[in-house]
């Protein structure tokens, strides 16, 4: 499965829209809602869903969470969750 930007972007921010305020979304889910349920398929979306969730922090329309706190989302690593811009 290749990675449309535009695709992974707009899936990121209607799920996030989506939950209720003060609550974070794992990558995976929106990987998941682009490519199903395939193990192998929705892997591959991970480095661009990465890439999606840097690209709108840096635009301050996310807010990218470890351990439930913003973190840099130019200088992170590992396990993250995305929320909303206001959460930082």
């Amino acid at each position: 499965m290749t990675a449309d930007t535009a695709l992974v972007e707009t899936t990121l921010l209607r799920l996030l829209d989506a939950l209720p305020p003060g609550k974070s979304i794992d990558p995976t889910e929106i990987a998941r809602a682009i490519a199903g349920t395939d193990e192998k398929q929705w892997r591959l979306l991970m480095m661009p869903i990465r890439n999606a969730a840097i690209r709108l922090a840096g635009d301050g329309k996310v807010a990218i969470l470890r351990k439930g706190r913003p973190v840099d989302p130019q200088d992170f690593k590992g396990v993250y969750r995305i929320g909303r811009a206001e959460a930082a």
